[in-house]
């Protein structure tokens, strides 16, 4: 192996081995990461703001660290990747909305502050919808991120710079955030992991309405180790999280007793009983479980009764945005961009009553869906109801020619399992009809996040060795050399390109 070009092909906990052991220095793997994001990021613009020279200082610093013996964090000289709905002190943070195309945090929040007392280097922001927003990356701000496997087609959203980095293997990890979907399908789209913890597992600061359940900040990379890495490294109470609860784990998941696949009880649907899915992934999905189905104790198709998931839906997604951006809808309604803009419109116009109405409905459906885990130890579903599409099409507007009725139904099959609660997984199972990575959304019990894992680790083992379901590679020399025109805006955030501004180091654009 020769460095430290290939070393940014090294997963995290391979990488994390090398540095330990000293075989390699963090300053050569990001230096290996920051080639790769100049490669490969004005192909697929996965990456917004950077940090490389900050980025420099702190690899260096954990290099005479270990050559000292001195014990470090879990994450130690890894490269990371951060969503840009995170505030980062001293890197811009955008929320892809020019409303904040100059805002320059004082201090991390809680989720990028664990990250960085792990020992994890930040690199760089990675692109989102506007104010995260939709399932498709783009914002007038950075423009539209591409997918790895095919540029011209959208990376998912509103987690897609992240999915888009860690698939191109421009960094070994990466941070995330779902509401409705916005981590698992983007992990789908670009063929990596990507869990949904349990709420309050890894504690997120930046909620305004701290004791809803919808939203959360989980981990992504390129398989259930990596994945379980960072878990480790942000997992446990926080007085800043008011659903936040105390939790320990070990670092590596090599460290627990491996799952047995052969003793699992698996149910599987399509639908959820009410979600739109095209035809076509529908049959994917049928090879996908007829391929799986004799590994495990017994699977069979388990029924649901959601028939009232999207009016819920709609209610408790409509609380967060208008907690969110009731201040700018106030102050300026055309400063927000149509999918915000429409989602605060949407709560502004509900009663108490849907308030109620939407929150007891989440309660039967959380309660119901316990019920199902008295019969299965794991339950598995599509995660997103199309293949890819382009990313110039701003949201799905149909289903085998059936209209949609809002721009984030398409989010359905990710959403239903937002309202239970319970932890969910997001991991690459082969292709798809069109030859697009396929994600399989993998369900576990209330609370049970560990054995989730687990599980997804036994499974992913089997589908490595099987040439339709192990996770697919984006042709990276293709990537390199292809021709691409992806969108940027005209305007651009007053900073240069070079990793200097007159507002701050290391607020910069790629």
């Amino acid at each position: 192996m020769s460095y430290p070009d290939e070393l940014a092909d090294l997963t995290a906990t391979e990488l994390k081995q090398l540095i330990e052991t000293r075989e390699v220095s963090p300053c050569e793997v990001l230096e290996s990461c920051i080639t790769r994001i100049g490669e490969l990021n004005p192909k697929i613009n996965a990456f917004c703001a950077t940090s490389f020279e900050r980025a420099r200082k702190e690899a260096h610093l954990a290099e005479q660290a270990i050559l000292r013996g001195e014990p470090g964090g879990i994450l130690r000289g890894l490269p990371i990747g951060i969503k840009d709905l995170e505030e980062t002190e001293g890197l811009l943070t955008t929320y892809g909305s020019p409303l904040y195309r100059a805002n320059v945090p004082a201090k991390d929040n809680e989720l990028v502050h664990r990250l960085r007392q792990a020992g994890a280097i930040v690199v760089g922001k990675t692109n989102v919808p506007e104010m995260g927003a939709g399932a498709n990356t783009r914002n007038a701000v950075w423009g539209a991120t591409g997918n790895p496997f095919n540029p011209e087609l959208n990376a998912g959203g509103s987690s897609g710079g992240s999915a888009a980095a860690l698939a191109a293997s421009m960094v070994p990890l990466c941070s995330g955030s779902d509401t409705g979907g916005s981590l698992r399908i983007p992990a789908a789209k670009c063929g990596i992991v990507g869990l949904r913890p349990s709420p309050g597992l890894v504690p997120s600061e930046r909620k305004l309405l701290g004791w809803t359940p919808i939203s959360v900040v989980g981990p992504m990379g390129r398989n259930v180790a990596d994945t379980w890495l960072q878990l480790a490294a942000t997992a446990g109470l926080a007085s800043n999280d008011p659903l936040s609860y105390p939790f320990t784990m070990p670092q590596n998941i090599t460290d627990m007793s491996p799952t047995a696949l052969s003793g699992l009880r698996v149910g599987y649907t399509e639908d959820f009983g009410i979600c739109d899915v095209d035809n076509s992934i529908r049959q994917v999905f049928r090879q996908k479980i007829s391929r799986l189905k004799g590994l495990f104790a017994s699977c069979e198709e388990a029924e649901f009764r959601m028939e009232n998931g999207h009016a819920c839906f709609d209610v408790l997604r409509a609380e967060a945005f208008v907690a969110s951006l009731q201040s700018a809808y106030e102050k300026d309604p055309d400063s927000l961009g149509p999918n915000p803009r429409a989602n605060y419109e949407l709560g502004a116009k509900m009663s108490l009553k849907d308030c109620v109405r939407g929150n007891a409905e989440q309660t039967r459906i959380f309660r119901h869906f316990q019920t199902q885990f008295e019969k299965y130890d794991l339950i598995l579903s599509p995660v997103t109801p199309v293949s890819a599409f382009p990313w110039q099409q701003p949201y799905l507007e149909s289903v085998n020619g059936v209209p949609l009725d809002n721009y984030y139904r398409w989010l359905a099959l990710t959403y239903v399992v937002t309202l239970a609660t319970n932890p969910a997984l997001s991991m690459p199972m082969g292709v798809d009809h069109k030859n697009m990575p396929f994600g399989m959304q993998v369900i576990g019990k209330f609370r049970g996040d560990l054995e989730l894992m687990l599980a997804a680790s036994a499974l992913e083992a089997y589908c490595e060795t099987t040439e339709d379901l192990r996770r697919p590679l984006p042709d990276m020399q293709a990537l390199k050399s292809g021709q691409v025109d992806l969108w940027t805006p005209v305007t651009h955030p007053p900073f240069s390109a070079t990793e200097h501004s007159t507002a701050m180091e290391g607020a910069s654009a790629v």
